[in-house]
């Protein structure tokens, strides 16, 4: 336990919260800026179990504030939940860490949340959001919500049956016209929103759940400003944690056109796999093959590259209109 000397002479945690710690597990949806500082600080902690999804492969883009990646990754596409898992690995050997490259979706979601003492949230979309809400409150575990876009970051830690859910302080009106790759994105903001998620996962893991912050907090580390929105009563028409419906949980089916934050990039989800091989001796004849352990990459003379992963998904590179990446799928790959 010498690892942690400095973390248990702070007195809230000492050495019967660090047991606690490493008798927890802990899911973290999203490898990218939020999602790697949190699992890096998770790690360190000693978190007994960290399971990680994400979709995505490195590119020299993320290392901006991707913090578990460096060069190596991103020359070789590795996927991100394996680059991530591979350092985390190296930073704590004693803990046990699972990746998985895939997309969270409702049909596979309770899979992922299965025997996790919290859900954090790394993404960049209010779709997946609020998937990992309404899960969350189905099977009654805390969820840790965070957002950073240029210079400014939202955090909000959820308890069922505690809080009111994120669906009752958004109201299904939390997107905004404002991404990654419109405004761009500060690595401070991401290291900062993320800290205070994992903080407040601290104080809940370790018993210290007096000391939880219970607000909607909303900074801009730029302009100076900083506001913390008291959790107001759960709405009573809320679907979520009061009707008890979770509307994010009732499509069935994978998802099928998505437009990424920041990545002039849209993610066709349709099929279920795909023999890498095979796509890979087929489009040889019309385009550029890479071809890695996890992924297929074709690139074609129109600007347009697409990213094949072996459990159904391609993403279209080039474009955010979905009609336009939907028209080369079903040209090269078939609809």
């Amino acid at each position: 336990m010498n690892r942690y000397a400095r973390q248990m002479l702070f007195e809230p945690i000492q050495q019967t919260g660090q047991d606690k710690l490493a008798n927890s597990a802990v899911l973290v949806v999203g490898a990218g800026a939020l999602g790697t500082v949190i699992c890096n600080q998770l790690a360190r902690a000693g978190i007994g179990k960290i399971r990680l999804v994400d979709r995505d492969y490195v590119e020299y883009s993320n290392l901006q504030r991707q913090i578990l990646f460096d060069e190596s990754d991103a020359a070789q596409s590795i996927p991100k939940a394996i680059a991530a898992k591979n350092k985390l690995q190296s930073i704590n050997s004693e803990i046990e860490i699972e990746a998985f490259v895939a997309n969270v979706s409702n049909d596979n979601i309770e899979q992922f949340v299965s025997g996790v003492d919290v859900v954090m949230d790394g993404t960049d979309n209010f779709a997946t959001r609020y998937l990992l809400n309404d899960i969350c409150y189905k099977k009654n575990i805390p969820y840790s919500y965070g957002g950073v876009v240029s210079s400014r970051g939202m955090t909000a830690f959820f308890i069922p049956e505690e809080t009111p859910c994120m669906r009752c302080l958004f109201k299904g009106e939390a997107n905004s016209n404002q991404t990654c790759d419109t405004v761009g994105v500060i690595a401070p903001a991401v290291d900062i929103i993320s800290s205070l998620q994992v903080t407040e996962v601290f104080k809940y893991l370790t018993d210290n759940t007096k000391h939880l912050r219970r607000t909607l907090k909303t900074i801009d580390i730029w302009y100076n400003h900083q506001y913390d929105l008291k959790f107001p009563k759960p709405d009573s028409n809320c679907p979520s944690c009061q009707k008890r419906v979770f509307p994010a949980l009732m499509k069935a089916g994978v998802s099928e056109e998505t437009v990424l934050c920041g990545r002039n990039t849209v993610q066709i989800h349709q099929e279920t796999h795909f023999d890498l091989d095979e796509l890979a001796t087929k489009l040889s004849r019309v385009a550029t093959i890479k071809k890695t352990p996890f992924l297929l990459k074709v690139l074609f003379d129109e600007s347009i590259t697409f990213v094949i992963f072996s459990d159904g998904r391609v993403l279209v590179q080039g474009t955010e209109d979905t009609l336009v990446a939907r028209s080369f799928y079903d040209r090269y790959i078939g609809s």
